[in-house]
């Protein structure tokens, strides 16, 4: 009886999973791990927690939605929590283990951690597969090979979208065989160092974790509402739930895929109308694979000052009083403030929001930008390494932007979206 274990990172769905997929197909019996990785609570060198409360919170629910759904295949998710390494050459010595399936990294640190398990389990006679689930392109279909990929978003966005084509998702598997699974049990907040932080009731959705909750969602802004017909008009939005698809954070952990998005997408044009709204979807997902294909090009680059271009740029010596106030929403700034209270206590910020502040952040206030994406990395629900690295890269002018210095001139932002004010009242009148 051949054994795998299917380790589940950044992918806890069980649609369009090929992982999963390709682990059922080539093993009799399958033990499906998480684990609670030690170094992703860690305080970083930026002085911020790596992972914080709101997004921790949201990881245990899209766990107890896994198992959940594990359970009613026949199979469930053990979890295990330290280094990797360690824990997951473990499970596949308990299980007598021939393979480990796994989704496939592109960033540093977390490459470095696939190798490090990859070289113990080489020692077990194990082998270790992994596949590339996070991207509406499969890099493989590209146009370019990875060193070529064009360092303006355009050229590679006309190049991918003439040349390369979209595959089929997975089918969700029907049955799961695997040996008795322990009840989920699950650290706690405390055990994981942090501390539960109720997310204030202006928030403008409760985001709740899961595969369940992001199909919910989608199902929501495509076919109950159709407001995916007025995404390009309303998504510079700043209130509410509907002005953009808030999708994010359920694909910064995999509770659903982006090609599962197109999947229904296509649907949702069939049935009712594709126009320049049903495409900035794409567009917006287009954007998010460029980032994932641009960190695997120039890794380590990436959370250098100088950025990928190893330019230098002003940047004024270290002020923690500063940063301080901009974390607190006390800048003198009403439009960055409002933001910044935002996002200190609900763990999300439109993208809009994001723009000004990080502009701001860089621009106005001169500082090293790498603690304002240290402290996104920490507080947003929906962090994803390489979009919120490549997005503040590009914004302090080392990244892909082919502008150079992208300067928001902040109170005519205010005045042109949020004209009446609702959201700074919303957010400064507490």
């Amino acid at each position: 009886m051949k054994t795998a274990i299917v380790w589940f990172k950044t992918d806890l769905r069980l649609h369009d999973n090929e992982t999963l997929i390709k682990a059922i197909s080539q093993s009799d019996i399958i033990i499906p791990v998480y684990c609670f990785d030690d170094s992703h609570f860690d305080t970083t060198e930026f002085g911020f927690q790596k992972t914080g409360s709101f997004r921790a919170q949201f990881l245990l629910e899209s766990l107890i939605d896994l198992d959940k759904n594990l359970r009613e295949l026949g199979s469930g998710l053990l979890i295990v929590k330290g280094k990797p390494e360690i824990e997951i050459p473990k499970i596949v010595q308990e299980y007598n283990a021939t393979k480990v399936f796994a989704k496939r990294e592109v960033s540093h640190e977390e490459r470095q951690t696939e190798t490090l398990v990859q070289n113990e389990l080489f020692k077990l006679k194990c082998e270790f597969q992994s596949f590339s689930t996070s991207t509406l392109y499969h890099a493989e279909d590209l146009p370019f090979s990875i060193k070529d990929i064009p360092d303006v978003f355009t050229n590679f966005r006309k190049k991918t979208e003439k040349d390369a084509v979209i595959r089929s998702v997975f089918k969700m598997p029907i049955h799961i065989k695997s040996p008795e699974i322990a009840l989920l049990d699950l650290p706690t907040l405390e055990e994981l160092n942090l501390k539960y932080i109720a997310i204030d009731s202006r928030a403008a959705i409760d985001f709740k974790g899961g595969e369940t909750k992001a199909i919910n969602r989608l199902n929501h802004y495509f076919f109950e509402t159709k407001c995916i017909s007025q995404y390009k008009e309303t998504r510079n939005g700043l209130v509410g739930q509907d002005f953009s698809s808030k999708f994010s954070a359920w694909l910064a952990l995999g509770c659903i895929s982006p090609r599962f998005i197109y999947q229904e997408l296509k649907k949702y044009e069939k049935q009712f109308e594709a126009n320049e709204s049903t495409y900035w979807l794409i567009f917006e997902l287009l954007w998010r694979d460029y980032f994932r294909f641009m960190m695997k090009k120039y890794n380590t680059k990436f959370f250098q000052q100088a950025g990928f271009q190893g330019k230098g740029i002003e940047v004024n010596k270290h002020n923690n009083l500063k940063l301080q106030d901009w974390i607190d929403g006390k800048t003198g700034v009403d439009f960055v403030n409002a933001n910044m209270i935002e996002l200190k206590l609900t763990g999300f910020m439109s993208n809009r929001g994001r723009q000004n502040v990080a502009s701001y952040f860089c621009n106005d206030l001169k500082l090293d930008w790498r603690f304002g994406a240290a402290y996104f990395e920490q507080q947003l629900i929906d962090y994803d390494v390489s979009s919120n690295w490549g997005n503040w890269a590009y914004l302090a002018g080392v990244g892909n932007d082919p502008r150079g210095n992208r300067y928001f001139n902040i109170e005519k932002q205010a005045s042109d979206y949020d004209k009446n004010k609702v959201y700074r009242n919303l957010w400064l009148n507490s």
